[in-house]
């Protein structure tokens, strides 16, 4: 994300020789702690502070998206079902987006706090095609279909998949594409 949309954030780090493995991370007000064991070396350190701070980043940057507000508006533009819930999850670490069709309830990963709107639109919309079709049927890509950037954002979560944006010093999801117009 861009420092103009996400600030830079305060760090505290905390070392103790009690901790053995471990490494957290919480927001305190409004600055980062770390807590992790006392012997690791500087570059360990440095991959901890940067791998925390994203994700806590992340996760508070999602708590800014209304996906209550989205996935009401997507599904009327595209004649899909309103999810009886919609939330951010955090133990979503492998997948997007998932639903449970019997109820109705969708969960968004909060990873994608942090990503451009419309790829976050796509998510929600492949997960309400799901309320319809259970299943990655031809009816479901169709329903799927009807989100005009749908090819742009399944490239885009493919590249962030295989660690094209925001890993190993490269630019953040966000910076990646911010308008799929470009």
């Amino acid at each position: 994300m861009s420092n103009a949309e996400n600030p830079p954030v305060p760090v505290r780090i905390i070392t103790s020789a009690r901790r053995k493995k471990t490494v957290s991370a919480r927001f305190v007000g409004d600055t980062i702690e770390i807590r992790m064991p006392e012997g690791l070396s500087k570059s360990e350190q440095q991959r901890h502070v940067r791998n925390l701070t994203r994700k806590l980043q992340a996760k508070r940057t999602a708590k800014r998206v209304d996906l209550v507000q989205r996935a009401k508006t997507l599904a009327k533009s595209y004649d899909l079902p309103v999810p009886t819930s919609i939330t951010w999850s955090s133990r979503q670490n492998s997948r997007w987006g998932s639903c449970t069709p019997a109820t109705g309830a969708i969960r968004i990963s909060h990873r994608m706090g942090e990503f451009p709107q419309w790829v976050i639109d796509y998510v929600i919309v492949h997960e309400l095609a799901h309320l319809v079709e259970a299943n990655h049927s031809p009816a479901f890509y169709a329903l799927e279909r009807r989100f005009p950037d749908c090819d742009k954002a399944e490239g885009f979560l493919l590249a962030v998949s295989l660690g094209h944006a925001g890993l190993l010093g490269s630019p953040s999801p966000k910076e990646c594409l911010d308008d799929p117009a470009s």
